[in-house]
């Protein structure tokens, strides 16, 4: 009798382990250019990238803020809902209990930060000469370079290619 209490002992544990690290999700919280402060949830939990795991049931939803000196907060949420966890699935047909983690996170997302008014976008005081001695053309491609170098939005590039074309060349 003793022989068959060690199988189902170690079959109970065996399931057991697996239900337990179904319940678990896992995401890697990165920004664009990293280094940002990580607050969820309202509290402080590190810098990008992050790596942020909990056991929340399907449908939990997380605060996320970002911060980095010279860009905007960013501020998103995320939820449990976004990939099947198939462990989870399985589970839930012999036990109800693990259909409620049946959802995970996806395995990372990136968040992309934008340069604030008074962020790097900005440049350095320049002579006067400097300034009006710049044509047009010079003035378009620096427009280009700084959105191709994802300085700025395309907003602000239309924005900018818009005040330089409607400017009076003296």
């Amino acid at each position: 009798m003793k022989k068959q209490i060690i199988p189902k002992t170690t079959a109970l544990i065996l399931a057991s382990t697996i239900l337990l690290a179904s319940c678990s999700s896992r995401t890697l919280i990165q920004s664009n250019p990293s280094g940002a402060k990580v607050y969820l949830n309202g509290e402080s939990v590190g810098t990008t990238p992050y790596s942020y795991q909990d056991t929340k049931i399907v449908g939990s939803t997380n605060t996320v803020k970002l911060e980095k000196e010279g860009y905007e907060p960013f501020n998103t949420t995320f939820s449990r809902n976004e990939k099947a966890d198939v462990g989870a699935i399985i589970g839930g047909i012999f036990v109800l209990v693990p259909f409620l983690w049946t959802m995970k996170y996806n395995p990372e997302r990136t968040y992309e930060l934008v340069p604030s008014a008074s962020g790097p976008k900005q440049v350095a005081a320049q002579p006067l000469s400097t300034v009006t001695a710049k044509s047009k053309a010079d003035k378009l491609r620096e427009l280009k370079k700084m959105f191709e170098e994802k300085l700025i939005t395309q907003e602000e590039y239309d924005l900018g290619r818009k005040k330089v074309m409607s400017e009076v060349e003296k």
